[in-house]
């Protein structure tokens, strides 16, 4: 039996060449883990984030460490003290911090819910953060009620589509920014109107937003000020130091996503069940991660990017 497996790490913080496939010791479940083979996991933006060492101010890691924040697999064995699953599920679940991209990880029972069995891995590896994270952001400034103007930044990527989804749900006049490509995509998502960042300033065609909702940070954070009604609110997913930015007349609230298996597995469950939609934009294999990590951080795509470790 192997005890050692391929994982994609970063030993030092740097640039596209930062992370890369290694081999490292098989890991053992201890009390209330349980061992999964990975067999997809889902390429987040916190990938590059964590790789050129941009959020170790908001909480430190040690080095070397094991990218990857969500994976979909099969239970391989279980340690002591865990009941909720047998050899042989299989389940998803976000990491509630890295080492998704490794062939097996140990991980708590506690943060994994079984896969919807009409979901294939890649499928279900595209769930666990964004749609959680986009349900949680959504609510995070409070209930939505009905009539409420909402504006989503990057409508078209994972987290950005599910949010469009929730806030129209709520009852909320949803209106979005994608690039051209992608607005018939977001309409189709629910949103009442779709600006095409590429061509169009939004700031000159919406006021009165009630909840922004920035996913892509940067200068885009810098113009959304100037569309808040009297009393709303950003709440930004990309800008650790958007409380900083936030001018003395407006209000912002920083987001940081938690893992919530129970959650997950609702919205999972909706995935499988044709009630919320879930796109995957490109499926990778396990060596080429490392890559799609980078271009995570410089394309803009529509959907999931998910790496398949069959591949």
């Amino acid at each position: 039996m192997t005890t050692t497996q391929r994982a994609v790490l970063i030993r030092a913080y740097g640039g596209a060449d930062a992370a890369h496939v290694a081999d490292i010791d098989k890991p053992t479940p201890v009390q209330g883990q349980v061992l999964v083979r990975v067999r997809a996991a889902g390429v987040n933006g916190i990938d590059w984030k964590v790789r050129e060492g941009l959020v170790r101010r908001v909480f430190a890691l040690p080095l070397p460490i094991v990218l990857g924040a969500e994976m979909a697999g099969v239970i391989d064995a279980v340690g002591p003290g865990t009941s909720r699953f047998r050899v042989g599920q299989r389940v998803i679940g976000a990491m509630g911090g890295l080492g998704a991209y490794a062939e097996f990880v140990s991980v708590s029972e506690a943060s994994l819910s079984l896969t919807p069995e009409t979901l294939d891995d890649v499928q279900a590896a595209a769930i666990p953060v964004a749609a959680v994270a986009a349900w949680n952001s959504v609510h995070h400034a409070g209930p939505i009620v009905a009539g409420q103007r909402v504006l989503i930044h990057g409508a078209a990527g994972a987290l950005g589509a599910y949010a469009v989804q929730f806030a129209k749900r709520a009852g909320a006049e949803v209106f979005a920014t994608a690039g051209m490509a992608d607005l018939d995509y977001v309409r189709s998502l629910g949103a009442d109107e779709v600006f095409d960042y590429q061509s169009q300033r939004f700031e000159n065609l919406v006021r009165n937003i009630d909840l922004v909702l920035d996913y892509v940070g940067g200068e885009v954070l810098d113009r959304s000020w100037q569309v808040l009604a009297q009393g709303g609110v950003i709440v930004g997913t990309t800008s650790p130091d958007i409380l900083a930015r936030t001018p003395a007349n407006r209000r912002s609230l920083w987001f940081m996503n938690k893992p919530d298996p129970h959650l997950l597995a609702r919205l999972a469950g909706e995935v499988a069940g044709g009630t919320l939609q879930s796109r995957i934009g490109d499926v990778v294999g396990f060596s080429d991660i490392p890559k799609a990590i980078e271009r995570n951080r410089t394309v803009s795509r529509t959907g999931k990017v998910v790496a398949d470790f069959t591949r």
